[in-house]
């Protein structure tokens, strides 16, 4: 019985793995394909500091590194907290968005939960 519900809480846990990291990839990969449906997320104060498509990529990237170490890393605490940290300042700089970012909100909540399992584990 034990090892049933070991491998329920494993599944779980890759599923809530995928549901961070696909949230997190489809923005930069769409970001790439379809910039200016993205850039306008960015607070103003942000914006010129380096071209806006440049900040958008780089962003982007940071975005498929936190996926990618989220799907395949044995420890995936600092992850965990890098995407909560990067969920938070979303909605937080984009509130006035919230009826298109309150998935982000769910979201987050995951993120959260993945890091409080894999503290210190």
């Amino acid at each position: 019985m034990n090892k049933f519900f070991n491998d329920r809480e494993r599944l779980a846990e890759i599923v809530l793995r995928a549901a961070v990291a696909i949230a997190f990839m489809y923005p930069a990969i769409d970001a790439f394909f379809n910039p200016s449906s993205w850039i306008g997320f960015f607070p103003v104060w942000m914006l010129g500091f380096v071209p806006d498509p440049v900040l958008l990529h780089l962003f982007g990237a940071s975005e498929i590194i936190i996926a990618i170490w989220l799907l395949f890393a044995k420890r995936i605490f600092i992850p965990s907290v890098l995407a909560t940290l990067y969920l938070v300042g979303i909605v937080a700089l984009n509130w006035r968005f919230i009826d298109l970012l309150f998935r982000d909100v769910s979201i987050l909540g995951i993120s959260i939960a993945l890091a409080l399992t894999h503290y210190k584990k």
